[in-house]
Formats: C-alpha cells, sequence, structure tokens
C-alpha cells in the first residue's frame, strides 16, 4: 500500500505498521500534531553527522516565508538507531567521512525507507569519490541492492512541486571543491512506489545553505527555494 508522509505518520502513531514503538515515542507522535513539518537531524556513530549548523534555521525560516506550513522553529536530533525516528515525516543526514551503520542503524534505516520515510542525504565532500560517497553508497547497495540509486530525471516533479527550476539547482562549491573540477549536475534517488525515499546529493547544499537566514537578503536569488521545494515534496508525495 503507498501512503503520503503525512499518513505515514499517523499510521505509525496508530500502531498500524507494526512497529514495536515505544510509549515516549507515541506521545511525541500525538503532540506533535501541531506542526506540520519538523527538521530531524538524524545522528548516527560513524561519521561526522554534526555539520551545516546554521543551515536547519536557514530553511525552516523559508518554510515560514513562502509556504502556509505550521513549522516547528527547532531542529530536532535524532539518533539513526532510536526507533523515535521512525516518527519524522522528513530526515536529514550528512557528513564529510565514513558512513558505516550499526545493524540497529541498518535496520531503522531500510524499515524507514520502506515504509513511506524521506531521507534528504547530502556529501558535504561535494567529490564523487569521497570516503562519505563510497561508503554511503555502498551502504544503499548493502540495504536496498546495487542499482538502486538511480539519477533523476531532469523533469522529475522535484523541480517544480513548488517553485519551478528550469535549469537544475546548483551550488557554488562544485567548481574545484577538491579539485575534481566537476559540476555535479544530477541528483540520484532511491525510489520506492514511485516516490523519492533517500533523495542523495553529491552537491552540498548543506553548505550552500550554511549561513544566518537574516543575510539572505543580500542575495539576488534566495538559493534556499530548492530546500522548500524537497520539503513540499517530501510532505506531499
Amino acid at each position: 500500500m503507498s501512503f503520503t508522509r503525512k499518513q505515514f505518520l499517523h499510521t505509525l502513531v496508530a500502531g498500524g505498521c507494526g512497529l514495536a514503538l515505544p510509549r515516549t515515542a507515541l506521545a511525541q507522535g500525538a503532540a506533535e500534531q501541531r506542526y506540520d513539518f519538523h527538521f530531524t537531524r538524524l545522528m548516527y556513530e560513524s561519521g561526522d553527522w554534526d555539520v551545516d549548523q546554521r543551515m536547519p534555521s536557514n530553511v525552516l525560516n523559508s518554510l515560514v516565508e513562502y509556504t502556509n506550513l505550521r513549522v516547528d522553529p527547532v531542529e530536532r536530533i535524532v539518533p539513526l538507531a532510536d526507533p523515535d525516528m521512525l516518527l519524522a515525516p522528513f530526515c536529514y543526514l550528512a557528513g564529510h567521512k565514513l558512513v558505516e551503520f550499526s545493524a540497529a542503524e541498518e535496520r531503522n534505516f531500510r524499515d524507514y525507507v520502506n515504509r513511506g520515510g524521506f531521507v534528504f542525504v547530502d556529501d558535504c565532500n561535494h567529490d564523487i569519490d569521497g570516503l562519505f560517497a563510497k561508503s554511503f553508497e555502498a551502504q544503499m547497495a548493502a540495504l536496498f541492492g546495487e542499482d538502486s540509486l538511480q539519477k533523476l530525471p531532469d523533469d522529475h516533479e522535484l523541480y517544480s512541486c513548488f517553485f519551478h527550476f528550469d535549469e537544475l539547482p546548483v551550488t557554488s562549491f562544485e567548481l574545484n571543491g577538491w579539485g575534481d573540477d566537476l559540476v555535479h549536475d544530477y541528483l540520484r534517488a532511491i525510489v520506492i512506489n514511485g516516490r523519492i525515499a533517500v533523495l542523495y546529493s553529491n552537491k552540498d547544499f548543506g553548505c550552500e545553505w550554511d549561513y544566518d537566514f537574516r543575510n539572505k537578503r543580500w542575495l539576488a536569488i534566495d538559493n534556499t527555494k530548492f530546500a522548500v521545494n524537497i520539503v513540499v515534496y517530501a510532505l506531499t508525495t
């Protein structure tokens, strides 16, 4: 059965997916119904998950500015191994270093994705052959199969579900980031039941959006608009 993200969350809270969630998680899920969105960062044991610390507040500010979503203003940090992460309608995972999930992290990531969750994964190395990229891609192959990560087509609805992008979004970190001289003009994804479950970027959007939201007024074009698209897509498909 296919669920929207909100239906996924409601089903988990009601126990419909057959998951043995702790009482604290159930209470948290019920309390969070006053928000349409909260930003959940996943903490994982193997790497440097705590990156781009100003980015979440910048993205949250843009959601308030451009949408009617009821937005929780506080970033939430939840261990990937904690069952509480299964209640999040949107998760963010990033870093520069090794990604090597523990057994509990593997179980939660796989269950969350297969049951309708959405994870945005950003490679802060912005390097196709870097440690994060190699280890994360190997982790996804182990969990979902060798060809599970596929390039998104240029006309995917992610690029038009709120703001319309005639050209694929890029970042200022892509050229000469670590000497690779490449513009990473694609995003890849694991698609389940016709919708993105894991959105994977080598473009380092986290660093691109890692600034005080009050400085956005100096930008000719607000570069967080694509973040709004990602969130809207996550909540509405």
